[in-house]
C-alpha cells in the first residue's frame, strides 16, 4: 500500500476536503498524513531571512514530503491564483534545501490537486499545476474542485486516490 501526505493551504473548508481524501485512502489501507501549512505559521520567505538564524526549521515538513508515495495538495483560490501558505512553504523548502535535494525530493513525485473554492477553483488548480510540473512533479490530468455550491464528487476522490498510486 502507499503512503500519503495530504497538504492543505488552508484551515477550515480545505483542510475538511483534505480529510475526506484521507478517509478515502484510509479505507483502501493507504497510510495517510495531513500537514496544515496554516498552523505550521511560517514567517513570509525573504532571501534574507533564509540566511539568518531565524530562518524556520521545515525539517518535518520536508521528511514528511520524502516519505510520501504521493502528495494531494488542497487549497483554494486567492485572487485567481495559490494561497501566499503555499508559495511561501515552497519558497522555504526550495533554499533549506540544496537545489540538488529539493529536485530529488519533486522529481517524479505523483501529486494530485484539489480546492474547495468561492469563485470555482480553476484558477488555483492551473496555478497548483504549473507550480509543481515546474518543480519536477508528475501532476494528474484529474483534480477535485468543490465549493460552496458544489460539493466534492467521491468519485473523483476515489479515483484520483486509485490513479496516484498505478
Amino acid at each position: 500500500m502507499a503512503r500519503f501526505l495530504m497538504i492543505t493551504a488552508t484551515s477550515g473548508t480545505n483542510f475538511e476536503l483534505a480529510e475526506k481524501f484521507t478517509e478515502n485512502a484510509v479505507s483502501k489501507g493507504h497510510e495517510t498524513d495531513v500537514i496544515d501549512l496554516a498552523e505550521m505559521d511560517l514567517p513570509m520567505f525573504t532571501v534574507a531571512r533564509s540566511k539568518s538564524d531565524d530562518a524556520p526549521d521545515i525539517s518535518e515538513l520536508i521528511e514528511k514530503m520524502t516519505e510520501a508515495d504521493a502528495w494531494v495538495i488542497v487549497a483554494p483560490e486567492y485572487n485567481g491564483s495559490m494561497p501566499p501558505t503555499l508559495n511561501n512553504a515552497i519558497a522555504w523548502m526550495s533554499t533549506a534545501m540544496n537545489w540538488q535535494d529539493f529536485r530529488a525530493l519533486c522529481t517524479g513525485k505523483p501529486v494530485g490537486l484539489a480546492t474547495h473554492s468561492g469563485g470555482g477553483g480553476a484558477h488555483v488548480i492551473m496555478a497548483m499545476r504549473q507550480q509543481f510540473s515546474f518543480i519536477g512533479a508528475d501532476v494528474m490530468g484529474r483534480a477535485c474542485l468543490s465549493g460552496r455550491d458544489r460539493e466534492a464528487n467521491p468519485e473523483t476522490i476515489d479515483a484520483m486516490i486509485d490513479n496516484l498510486v498505478r
